[in-house]
């Protein structure tokens, strides 16, 4: 439904640390250009924790008018309070949305019970409206197991996961207790390819901001039975990978894309600007690259 790479964008900031819309427009047709299927708008790279809902709105409203039909936009609309997350995912349906990215519940940290009534009280309210979890622990202190993925997976309307836990015996059992029409996403660039291994059907990337097609290239190769093809594109790019994720993101992201002249401000704070060694580091890998 969502195409094998997906971009989770950064959201641009002006000096002031306001929104900037105009590049947000630039950066979108950017992407979609260079290997990137669909559009994850305020998710963890997008600092969804610093923005406010009416910002969230606007740009919903700015890159689905920018893009078109070019590609389609999933909008990151998940809260700890389910009353909260119904509201902004209603919205995002209303907006012409393509779907909404909906993270676990953070801090409450709700049973396995709680959290299949949180989803399921989501997707009730916006039937026919798709909808991807996103399952991040290290984020939120709280796990999606597999068991409780796959009775959400049996809801119409709930269609894939982001799965970011980077437990791939877990991912093989999402994989093995749904159906194939439920797709399983990867969250960690550098954990693509062994996903795809085990029934993943692509990428939300951090890294497709600078190698969207070498990506989709990758994930092709893969899926089409070229395994050393795919092999050898992810270990040219792992040294990128590990970079952009040196310290938290999207930290790295923003710093490496100033470095390539997009003017996407800095993280709001309390995410700091990068240091001068990441910087560094980032130049390294990028010209290494060719992609300076």
């Amino acid at each position: 439904m969502f195409g094998q790479v997906l971009t989770a964008m950064v959201t641009p900031f002006t000096e002031a640390g306001d929104m900037n819309y105009p590049v947000a427009e630039k950066l979108a047709l950017h992407l979609v250009e260079h290997g990137t299927d669909t559009l994850v708008l305020c998710g963890t790279t997008g600092e969804s924790p610093t923005l406010t809902r009416e910002e969230e709105y606007e740009l919903f409203q700015v890159i689905r008018k920018a893009v078109g039909d070019k590609a389609k936009i999933i909008g990151g609309t998940g809260s700890n309070s389910t009353r909260e997350a119904i509201e902004a995912t209603q919205q995002a349906a209303k907006l012409g949305l393509d779907g909404s990215l909906l993270v676990v519940p953070y801090y409450n940290k709700p049973p396995q019970e709680g959290l299949y009534e949180h989803f399921q009280q989501i997707a009730a309210v916006v039937p026919g409206f798709p909808l991807m979890l996103y399952n991040i622990p290290s984020r939120t202190g709280q796990n999606l197991q597999a068991e409780t993925v796959a009775r959400l997976a049996e809801i119409d309307n709930i269609v894939a996961i982001k799965e970011a836990s980077g437990n791939l015996e877990q991912v093989g059992q999402i994989r093995r207790l749904t159906s194939s029409d439920f797709s399983i996403y990867c969250g960690d660039d550098a954990l693509t390819l062994p996903y795809l291994s085990i029934g993943a059907a692509g990428i939300v990337s951090v890294a497709s901001h600078f190698v969207g097609e070498l990506l989709q290239k990758m994930v092709s190769a893969f899926l089409s039975g070229q395994p050393q093809v795919a092999t050898e594109i992810h270990l040219q790019l792992l040294p990128l990978f590990k970079s952009l994720f040196a310290t938290t993101n999207p930290i790295p992201v923003k710093t490496a894309l100033h470095l390539q002249g997009w003017q996407v401000g800095s993280t709001r704070m309390p995410l700091p600007q990068g240091s001068d060694q990441l910087k560094q580091l980032l130049q390294t890998t990028l010209m290494d690259l060719a992609l300076l």
